[in-house]
């Protein structure tokens, strides 16, 4: 099912990007999404857990690449609570909580393999120095929930 969007106003507010952006990440989300299906496959195979070859089973609520992309974008963008997402996307909360935890490394992958993901791994306040050398202003963005 997922959300219907009418238009590049309405996409940008649920999921931060325009239409241009998203169709720009879909294929690399899907290539990483496919390769990473493979990869859990074969380890299944290795392993003997696997009991089913790929595709099989039920398609779920989020059929395409499209709807899992979007799905993921939507959480970051609004952070619903797993109980609104679910609502959103016609599952249990329990299903889009799993989802998310699947599609969340998918997306990561994805913005770091097309150099869209900022470098934010500093272990020292010296090394956040460093990163903020020349900034004049900060700005930090929280938001919390009861």
């Amino acid at each position: 099912m997922g959300l219907q969007i009418r238009d590049n106003r309405q996409r940008k507010a649920l999921t931060g990007l325009s239409q241009a952006q998203f169709d720009h990440l879909l294929p690399v989300f899907s290539d990483i999404y496919e390769a990473t299906k493979q990869k859990t496959y074969e380890e299944g195979v290795e392993s003997g857990t696997r009991t089913r070859k790929p595709g099989g089973g039920s398609k779920g609520k989020l059929p395409t690449m499209a709807d899992k992309l979007q799905f993921v974008l939507y959480y970051y963008k609004t952070y619903p609570t797993f109980d609104v997402l679910g609502t959103h996307f016609d599952m249990a909360r329990s299903k889009a909580h799993e989802n998310l935890h699947t599609f969340s490394p998918i997306l990561y992958d994805t913005l770091v393999h097309l150099d869209l993901m900022p470098s934010r791994e500093l272990s020292t306040p010296a090394a956040l120095k460093a990163a903020l050398h020349g900034d004049d202003r900060r700005l930090i963005d929280a938001t919390e929930r009861a």
